[in-house]
Protein backbone atom coordinates (compact mmCIF):
# COMPACT_ATOMS: atom_id res chain seq x y z
CA UNK A 1 0.00 0.00 0.00
CA UNK A 2 1.26 3.61 -0.87
CA UNK A 3 0.22 7.27 0.27
CA UNK A 4 -0.07 9.59 -3.56
CA UNK A 5 0.31 13.08 -2.62
CA UNK A 6 -0.15 15.81 -4.84
CA UNK A 7 0.24 19.61 -5.54
CA UNK A 8 -2.37 22.07 -6.51
CA UNK A 9 -5.07 11.36 -23.32
CA UNK A 10 -6.09 10.91 -26.17
CA UNK A 11 -8.71 8.37 -27.80
CA UNK A 12 -7.09 6.42 -31.12
CA UNK A 13 -8.61 7.33 -34.22
CA UNK A 14 -10.20 4.78 -36.85
CA UNK A 15 -8.51 4.29 -40.12
CA UNK A 16 -9.91 6.84 -42.76
CA UNK A 17 -11.71 5.07 -45.20
CA UNK A 18 -11.39 5.43 -48.79
CA UNK A 19 -13.33 7.98 -51.10
CA UNK A 20 -16.41 6.60 -51.80
CA UNK A 21 -16.55 4.19 -49.22
CA UNK A 22 -18.60 4.05 -45.69
CA UNK A 23 -15.83 5.34 -43.02
CA UNK A 24 -15.28 2.47 -40.44
CA UNK A 25 -18.18 2.92 -37.28
CA UNK A 26 -20.47 5.25 -39.19
CA UNK A 27 -24.41 4.16 -39.66
CA UNK A 28 -27.29 5.90 -40.65
CA UNK A 29 -30.66 5.80 -38.86
CA UNK A 30 -34.29 7.33 -38.81
CA UNK A 31 -34.56 10.17 -35.87
CA UNK A 32 -37.08 12.26 -34.36
CA UNK A 33 -35.56 15.53 -33.19
CA UNK A 34 -38.02 17.93 -30.34
CA UNK A 35 -36.70 21.62 -30.93
CA UNK A 36 -37.53 23.55 -27.63
CA UNK A 37 -41.08 25.12 -27.24
CA UNK A 38 -39.54 28.58 -27.16
CA UNK A 39 -38.31 28.47 -30.44
CA UNK A 40 -42.12 27.66 -32.18
CA UNK A 41 -40.93 25.05 -34.30
CA UNK A 42 -42.36 21.52 -35.37
CA UNK A 43 -40.35 18.52 -34.68
CA UNK A 44 -37.88 17.82 -37.07
CA UNK A 45 -37.72 14.03 -38.96
CA UNK A 46 -35.22 12.21 -40.86
CA UNK A 47 -31.83 10.28 -40.92
CA UNK A 48 -29.03 10.92 -38.47
CA UNK A 49 -25.72 9.91 -39.58
CA UNK A 50 -23.34 8.71 -36.89
CA UNK A 51 -20.50 7.18 -35.87
CA UNK A 52 -18.85 4.70 -33.01
CA UNK A 53 -15.44 4.36 -32.65
CA UNK A 54 -13.50 2.83 -29.43
CA UNK A 55 -9.78 3.32 -28.57
CA UNK A 56 -9.03 -0.33 -27.83
CA UNK A 57 -11.81 -2.99 -29.39
CA UNK A 58 -9.84 -6.20 -27.55
CA UNK A 59 -9.60 -4.98 -23.62
CA UNK A 60 -9.52 -7.04 -20.41
CA UNK A 61 -11.74 -6.92 -17.77
CA UNK A 62 -11.21 -4.44 -15.47
CA UNK A 63 -9.55 -2.04 -18.07
CA UNK A 64 -11.25 1.63 -19.54
CA UNK A 65 -12.42 1.81 -22.89
CA UNK A 66 -12.57 5.12 -24.54
CA UNK A 67 -15.41 5.46 -26.74
CA UNK A 68 -16.23 8.02 -29.48
CA UNK A 69 -19.83 9.19 -30.75
CA UNK A 70 -19.53 11.62 -34.16
CA UNK A 71 -22.98 12.77 -35.10
CA UNK A 72 -21.68 13.75 -38.58
CA UNK A 73 -25.19 14.96 -39.64
CA UNK A 74 -28.85 15.34 -37.96
CA UNK A 75 -32.29 16.78 -38.82
CA UNK A 76 -32.55 19.53 -35.89
CA UNK A 77 -32.61 22.93 -37.30
CA UNK A 78 -30.96 26.01 -35.47
CA UNK A 79 -33.49 26.57 -32.72
CA UNK A 80 -32.87 30.48 -32.21
CA UNK A 81 -34.48 33.32 -34.13
CA UNK A 82 -31.28 34.36 -35.82
CA UNK A 83 -27.50 33.00 -36.43
CA UNK A 84 -26.15 30.68 -33.83
CA UNK A 85 -22.73 32.13 -32.86
CA UNK A 86 -19.86 30.45 -33.26
CA UNK A 87 -19.02 27.96 -30.17
CA UNK A 88 -22.24 27.98 -28.63
CA UNK A 89 -23.28 24.45 -28.88
CA UNK A 90 -22.57 21.38 -26.25
CA UNK A 91 -23.63 18.07 -27.14
CA UNK A 92 -24.23 15.36 -24.99
CA UNK A 93 -25.90 11.71 -25.98
CA UNK A 94 -25.84 8.34 -25.09
CA UNK A 95 -24.38 4.92 -26.12
CA UNK A 96 -26.28 1.72 -25.47
CA UNK A 97 -24.19 -1.49 -24.68
CA UNK A 98 -25.50 -5.38 -25.20
CA UNK A 99 -23.93 -8.53 -24.98
CA UNK A 100 -21.53 -9.60 -22.39
CA UNK A 101 -21.81 -6.13 -21.04
CA UNK A 102 -24.76 -3.81 -21.31
CA UNK A 103 -26.43 -0.59 -19.95
CA UNK A 104 -25.53 2.88 -20.73
CA UNK A 105 -22.22 5.76 -21.58
CA UNK A 106 -23.16 8.95 -21.15
CA UNK A 107 -20.97 10.88 -24.05
CA UNK A 108 -20.03 14.70 -23.67
CA UNK A 109 -18.74 16.97 -26.45
CA UNK A 110 -16.82 20.63 -26.25
CA UNK A 111 -18.69 23.57 -26.96
CA UNK A 112 -17.11 24.27 -30.50
CA UNK A 113 -18.84 25.06 -33.78
CA UNK A 114 -19.23 27.41 -37.08
CA UNK A 115 -21.50 30.23 -36.69
CA UNK A 116 -24.92 28.75 -37.98
CA UNK A 117 -27.44 31.02 -40.30
CA UNK A 118 -31.15 30.83 -39.17
CA UNK A 119 -33.17 27.89 -40.35
CA UNK A 120 -30.02 25.69 -41.39
CA UNK A 121 -29.10 22.04 -39.67
CA UNK A 122 -27.34 22.18 -36.81
CA UNK A 123 -23.40 20.81 -37.55
CA UNK A 124 -21.78 17.84 -37.10
CA UNK A 125 -20.52 17.25 -33.09
CA UNK A 126 -18.22 15.07 -31.43
CA UNK A 127 -19.28 13.30 -28.05
CA UNK A 128 -16.52 11.37 -25.79
CA UNK A 129 -16.35 9.06 -22.51
CA UNK A 130 -15.25 6.17 -21.14
CA UNK A 131 -16.95 2.97 -19.27
CA UNK A 132 -14.82 0.16 -17.69
CA UNK A 133 -15.19 -3.38 -19.23
CA UNK A 134 -17.04 -5.83 -16.50
CA UNK A 135 -17.71 -9.00 -18.19
CA UNK A 136 -15.32 -11.25 -20.73
CA UNK A 137 -17.65 -11.28 -24.14
CA UNK A 138 -18.57 -9.76 -27.02
CA UNK A 139 -20.20 -6.36 -26.15
CA UNK A 140 -22.26 -4.14 -28.70
CA UNK A 141 -22.37 -0.56 -28.97
CA UNK A 142 -25.33 1.08 -30.42
CA UNK A 143 -25.48 5.26 -31.23
CA UNK A 144 -29.04 6.09 -28.93
CA UNK A 145 -30.49 9.50 -28.06
CA UNK A 146 -28.63 13.05 -27.76
CA UNK A 147 -29.42 15.97 -27.35
CA UNK A 148 -28.10 19.50 -28.84
CA UNK A 149 -27.85 22.34 -25.91
CA UNK A 150 -27.81 25.98 -27.41
CA UNK A 151 -26.50 29.03 -25.14
CA UNK A 152 -27.41 31.93 -27.34
CA UNK A 153 -29.88 34.19 -27.14
CA UNK A 154 -31.26 31.79 -24.43
CA UNK A 155 -30.60 28.18 -22.57
CA UNK A 156 -32.07 25.76 -25.13
CA UNK A 157 -32.39 22.09 -25.79
CA UNK A 158 -33.05 20.13 -29.04
CA UNK A 159 -33.73 16.59 -28.06
CA UNK A 160 -33.41 13.91 -30.65
CA UNK A 161 -34.46 9.97 -30.14
CA UNK A 162 -34.09 7.13 -32.33
CA UNK A 163 -37.68 6.52 -34.22
CA UNK A 164 -36.82 2.93 -34.14
CA UNK A 165 -35.01 1.94 -31.56
CA UNK A 166 -35.35 -1.39 -31.44
CA UNK A 167 -33.97 -1.11 -35.25
CA UNK A 168 -30.64 1.00 -34.42
CA UNK A 169 -27.61 -0.80 -36.48
CA UNK A 170 -24.73 -1.47 -34.51
CA UNK A 171 -22.13 0.19 -35.45
CA UNK A 172 -19.16 -1.03 -32.93
CA UNK A 173 -18.13 -3.98 -30.97
CA UNK A 174 -15.28 -4.91 -28.59
CA UNK A 175 -14.89 -8.53 -27.54
CA UNK A 176 -13.32 -8.56 -23.98
CA UNK A 177 -10.84 -11.31 -22.27
CA UNK A 178 -11.16 -12.63 -18.82
CA UNK A 179 -8.26 -11.76 -16.39
CA UNK A 180 -5.75 -13.82 -15.22
CA UNK A 181 -6.98 -15.71 -12.03
CA UNK A 182 -5.01 -17.62 -9.70
CA UNK A 183 -4.94 -21.71 -9.38
CA UNK A 184 -5.09 -22.94 -6.14
CA UNK A 185 -5.01 -26.64 -6.61
CA UNK A 186 -2.53 -27.89 -4.33
CA UNK A 187 -1.08 -31.59 -3.09
CA UNK A 188 1.10 -32.19 0.21
CA UNK A 189 2.99 -35.28 0.42
CA UNK A 190 3.33 -37.09 3.99
CA UNK A 191 6.43 -38.41 3.25
CA UNK A 192 9.11 -36.90 0.33
CA UNK A 193 10.62 -40.49 -0.13
CA UNK A 194 10.14 -43.90 0.14
CA UNK A 195 11.08 -47.70 -0.88
CA UNK A 196 8.84 -49.14 -4.35
CA UNK A 197 5.69 -49.63 -3.55
CA UNK A 198 5.58 -47.53 -0.35
CA UNK A 199 2.05 -45.62 0.14
CA UNK A 200 2.72 -42.18 0.65
CA UNK A 201 -0.37 -40.13 1.93
CA UNK A 202 -1.20 -37.47 -0.04
CA UNK A 203 -3.55 -34.40 0.69
CA UNK A 204 -5.21 -32.29 -2.65
CA UNK A 205 -6.57 -29.28 -1.58
CA UNK A 206 -7.69 -26.12 -3.87
CA UNK A 207 -10.23 -28.28 -5.78
CA UNK A 208 -14.25 -27.45 -6.45
CA UNK A 209 -16.26 -29.46 -3.61
CA UNK A 210 -17.41 -32.79 -4.71
CA UNK A 211 -15.02 -32.75 -8.02
CA UNK A 212 -13.45 -36.08 -8.90
CA UNK A 213 -9.75 -36.12 -8.93
CA UNK A 214 -7.07 -38.14 -9.92
CA UNK A 215 -3.40 -38.61 -7.83
CA UNK A 216 -0.45 -39.50 -9.67
CA UNK A 217 2.76 -39.73 -10.11
CA UNK A 218 5.00 -37.89 -12.76
CA UNK A 219 8.46 -38.14 -13.87
CA UNK A 220 9.28 -35.00 -15.68
CA UNK A 221 6.86 -34.15 -17.78
CA UNK A 222 5.01 -37.01 -18.35
CA UNK A 223 2.63 -39.26 -15.93
CA UNK A 224 3.99 -42.51 -14.85
CA UNK A 225 2.14 -45.80 -13.83
CA UNK A 226 1.30 -44.82 -10.33
CA UNK A 227 -2.56 -43.23 -9.80
CA UNK A 228 -5.78 -43.57 -7.81
CA UNK A 229 -8.78 -41.70 -7.57
CA UNK A 230 -10.63 -39.60 -5.43
CA UNK A 231 -13.15 -36.94 -4.80
CA UNK A 232 -12.37 -33.60 -3.30
CA UNK A 233 -14.96 -33.14 -0.42
CA UNK A 234 -17.24 -29.83 0.76
CA UNK A 235 -13.78 -27.87 1.77
CA UNK A 236 -12.27 -29.38 -1.96
CA UNK A 237 -10.02 -31.58 0.03
CA UNK A 238 -8.89 -35.16 -0.66
CA UNK A 239 -6.96 -37.48 1.27
CA UNK A 240 -5.76 -40.44 -0.52
CA UNK A 241 -3.21 -43.18 -0.45
CA UNK A 242 -0.79 -43.32 -3.32
CA UNK A 243 1.08 -46.20 -3.96
CA UNK A 244 4.24 -45.65 -5.94
CA UNK A 245 5.67 -48.71 -7.42
CA UNK A 246 7.21 -46.77 -10.55
CA UNK A 247 11.00 -45.89 -9.89
CA UNK A 248 10.77 -43.50 -12.27
CA UNK A 249 8.31 -40.84 -10.53
CA UNK A 250 9.84 -38.28 -9.35
CA UNK A 251 6.85 -36.15 -8.32
CA UNK A 252 3.21 -36.33 -7.09
CA UNK A 253 0.10 -34.52 -9.08
CA UNK A 254 -3.53 -34.12 -8.73
CA UNK A 255 -5.99 -32.65 -11.09
CA UNK A 256 -9.54 -32.74 -12.10
CA UNK A 257 -11.10 -33.63 -15.38
CA UNK A 258 -9.13 -36.39 -18.21
CA UNK A 259 -5.66 -35.18 -18.30
CA UNK A 260 -3.59 -32.97 -16.22
CA UNK A 261 -3.35 -29.19 -17.37
CA UNK A 262 -1.80 -26.03 -15.97
CA UNK A 263 -5.50 -24.95 -14.96
CA UNK A 264 -6.87 -27.59 -13.64
CA UNK A 265 -4.24 -29.22 -12.07
CA UNK A 266 -1.74 -28.97 -9.32
CA UNK A 267 1.97 -28.00 -8.89
CA UNK A 268 4.09 -31.12 -8.81
CA UNK A 269 5.00 -32.02 -5.34
CA UNK A 270 8.75 -34.05 -5.11
CA UNK A 271 9.16 -37.13 -4.43
CA UNK A 272 12.04 -39.64 -4.03
CA UNK A 273 12.09 -43.60 -4.52
CA UNK A 274 14.89 -45.24 -3.08
CA UNK A 275 16.26 -47.55 -4.77
CA UNK A 276 16.76 -50.91 -2.60
CA UNK A 277 18.55 -52.69 -5.49
CA UNK A 278 22.35 -53.53 -3.95
CA UNK A 279 24.47 -50.87 -4.98
CA UNK A 280 27.57 -51.88 -6.82
CA UNK A 281 31.03 -51.80 -4.94
CA UNK A 282 32.71 -48.07 -5.15
CA UNK A 283 29.01 -45.85 -5.78
CA UNK A 284 27.19 -43.85 -3.73
CA UNK A 285 23.43 -43.27 -4.84
CA UNK A 286 23.03 -38.97 -4.80
CA UNK A 287 19.37 -37.42 -4.13
CA UNK A 288 18.84 -33.68 -4.41
CA UNK A 289 15.51 -32.24 -3.47
CA UNK A 290 14.23 -29.07 -4.99
CA UNK A 291 11.49 -27.77 -2.60
CA UNK A 292 8.64 -25.74 -3.52
CA UNK A 293 8.76 -21.74 -2.32
CA UNK A 294 6.14 -19.16 -2.09
CA UNK A 295 4.28 -15.76 -4.01
CA UNK A 296 5.28 -12.14 -2.60
CA UNK A 297 6.13 -8.93 -3.38
CA UNK A 298 7.71 -5.86 -2.33
CA UNK A 299 7.81 -2.02 -2.97
CA UNK A 300 10.71 0.20 -3.03
CA UNK A 301 10.12 3.18 -0.82
CA UNK A 302 6.85 4.09 0.70
CA UNK A 303 5.18 7.18 -0.38
CA UNK A 304 4.67 8.24 -3.94
CA UNK A 305 5.19 12.61 -4.35
CA UNK A 306 3.61 13.24 -7.80
CA UNK A 307 4.32 16.89 -9.61
CA UNK A 308 2.99 19.88 -9.08
CA UNK A 309 0.50 21.76 -11.38
CA UNK A 310 -0.25 25.80 -10.93
CA UNK A 311 -3.32 26.61 -9.96
CA UNK A 312 -6.05 28.26 -12.13
CA UNK A 313 -4.59 26.21 -15.26
CA UNK A 314 -4.81 22.65 -13.50
CA UNK A 315 -3.69 19.71 -15.97
CA UNK A 316 -1.69 16.97 -15.29
CA UNK A 317 0.24 15.88 -11.99
CA UNK A 318 2.82 13.37 -13.02
CA UNK A 319 4.85 10.66 -11.26
CA UNK A 320 5.71 6.85 -10.47
CA UNK A 321 4.44 4.25 -8.45
CA UNK A 322 7.79 2.80 -7.77
CA UNK A 323 9.51 -0.70 -8.42
CA UNK A 324 7.43 -3.60 -7.57
CA UNK A 325 9.16 -6.51 -7.49
CA UNK A 326 7.08 -10.25 -7.45
CA UNK A 327 9.00 -13.39 -6.97
CA UNK A 328 7.05 -16.70 -8.04
CA UNK A 329 8.80 -19.55 -6.20
CA UNK A 330 6.23 -21.94 -6.08
CA UNK A 331 6.98 -23.71 -8.80
CA UNK A 332 3.81 -24.98 -10.18
CA UNK A 333 1.10 -23.91 -12.80
CA UNK A 334 -0.57 -21.46 -11.64
CA UNK A 335 0.23 -17.78 -12.86
CA UNK A 336 -0.41 -14.25 -10.99
CA UNK A 337 -2.10 -11.42 -11.03
CA UNK A 338 -1.37 -8.01 -9.27
CA UNK A 339 -3.72 -5.16 -9.40
CA UNK A 340 -4.13 -1.55 -7.80
CA UNK A 341 -6.91 0.62 -6.80
CA UNK A 342 -6.58 3.67 -5.34
CA UNK A 343 -9.00 6.35 -2.90
CA UNK A 344 -9.91 9.78 -3.60
CA UNK A 345 -7.52 12.50 -3.65
CA UNK A 346 -8.63 14.80 -0.44
CA UNK A 347 -7.04 18.36 0.17
CA UNK A 348 -7.99 21.48 2.22
CA UNK A 349 -11.12 21.50 3.67
CA UNK A 350 -12.27 18.36 2.54
CA UNK A 351 -11.65 19.09 -1.20
CA UNK A 352 -11.78 16.03 -3.09
CA UNK A 353 -10.42 14.73 -6.56
CA UNK A 354 -11.71 11.46 -7.80
CA UNK A 355 -9.99 8.25 -7.43
CA UNK A 356 -10.68 8.05 -11.23
CA UNK A 357 -8.78 11.25 -12.28
CA UNK A 358 -5.29 8.89 -11.85
CA UNK A 359 -4.23 6.73 -14.94
CA UNK A 360 -1.20 4.66 -15.14
CA UNK A 361 0.72 3.25 -17.69
CA UNK A 362 2.43 0.02 -16.62
CA UNK A 363 5.78 -2.14 -17.88
CA UNK A 364 6.77 -5.26 -16.11
CA UNK A 365 10.05 -7.30 -16.90
CA UNK A 366 11.12 -11.06 -16.55
CA UNK A 367 14.36 -11.31 -15.29
CA UNK A 368 16.39 -13.26 -16.95
CA UNK A 369 16.04 -17.39 -16.55
CA UNK A 370 12.32 -16.96 -15.25
CA UNK A 371 10.08 -19.17 -16.64
CA UNK A 372 7.07 -17.36 -17.14
CA UNK A 373 6.64 -13.90 -19.07
CA UNK A 374 5.28 -10.92 -17.71
CA UNK A 375 2.41 -8.82 -19.19
CA UNK A 376 2.00 -5.34 -18.04
CA UNK A 377 -1.69 -4.41 -17.62
CA UNK A 378 -3.29 -1.70 -20.19
CA UNK A 379 -2.97 2.23 -19.84
CA UNK A 380 -5.89 3.68 -18.55
CA UNK A 381 -7.76 4.67 -15.47
CA UNK A 382 -6.79 3.53 -11.80
CA UNK A 383 -9.93 4.80 -9.79
CA UNK A 384 -11.20 3.09 -6.57
CA UNK A 385 -12.97 0.27 -8.75
CA UNK A 386 -9.18 -0.87 -9.63
CA UNK A 387 -7.21 -2.05 -12.80
CA UNK A 388 -4.50 -4.69 -13.40
CA UNK A 389 -0.50 -3.96 -12.93
CA UNK A 390 0.79 -6.81 -14.39
CA UNK A 391 0.36 -10.79 -14.18
CA UNK A 392 1.59 -14.18 -15.64
CA UNK A 393 -0.48 -16.63 -17.36
CA UNK A 394 -0.72 -20.60 -15.96
CA UNK A 395 1.80 -23.08 -17.62
CA UNK A 396 2.42 -26.22 -16.87
CA UNK A 397 5.44 -25.18 -15.20
CA UNK A 398 5.79 -21.18 -14.00
CA UNK A 399 7.73 -18.78 -11.94
CA UNK A 400 10.55 -16.29 -11.49
CA UNK A 401 10.87 -12.77 -10.68
CA UNK A 402 9.40 -9.94 -12.10
CA UNK A 403 10.44 -6.35 -12.19
CA UNK A 404 6.97 -3.45 -12.31
CA UNK A 405 6.27 -0.20 -12.26
CA UNK A 406 3.93 2.44 -14.15
CA UNK A 407 3.92 5.91 -14.64
CA UNK A 408 0.90 7.56 -13.12
CA UNK A 409 -0.87 10.93 -14.23
CA UNK A 410 -3.58 12.99 -12.07
CA UNK A 411 -5.59 14.98 -13.73
CA UNK A 412 -6.11 17.96 -11.49
CA UNK A 413 -9.09 20.56 -12.58
CA UNK A 414 -8.74 23.99 -13.06
CA UNK A 415 -8.94 25.74 -9.90
CA UNK A 416 -8.68 23.36 -7.68
CA UNK A 417 -8.27 25.10 -4.00
CA UNK A 418 -4.06 25.05 -3.83
CA UNK A 419 -2.87 22.35 -0.85
CA UNK A 420 -1.63 19.03 -0.70
CA UNK A 421 -3.94 16.50 -1.66
CA UNK A 422 -3.19 12.35 -0.60
CA UNK A 423 -4.91 9.65 -1.21
CA UNK A 424 -4.37 5.90 -0.88
CA UNK A 425 -2.93 3.25 -3.54
CA UNK A 426 -3.57 -0.66 -2.75
CA UNK A 427 -1.46 -2.72 -4.82
CA UNK A 428 -3.02 -6.39 -4.20
CA UNK A 429 -1.05 -9.82 -5.54
CA UNK A 430 -3.07 -12.99 -6.18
Amino acid sequence: MAVFAATAGSALSAPAAAEGETPPGQVEFPTHCLPPQEAGLPPADGPTTARITVDNPAPQVGDTVTVTYQVVRTPAANPAGGELPADVLTPTGRILLAGAQSGEVTVVGAKRNDPVRAGEPLPAVTMTGTFTVTAPGETTLAPGGYTLHTSHPLDLDTTCTAAEPSATPVPARLTATALPTANLRSVFLAAASGKPGAKVKVTAAGFPPGTALTVAGRAGAAETADRVSATADELGTAAVELPVTDKATTAVIAYEGPAWSASRGSGPAAYTVIDVAPMTTGTRKVTATVEPGALGMTQAGEDITLGAVPYGDGGAAPGRIGTVTVTDARGGPAGWSLTGKVTDFTGPGGVRIPGASLSWTPTCVAAAGSPSACTPGSAGVVGPEGALLASTANAPLVGGTFTIDATVTLRVPPYTPPGAYTAVLTLTLS
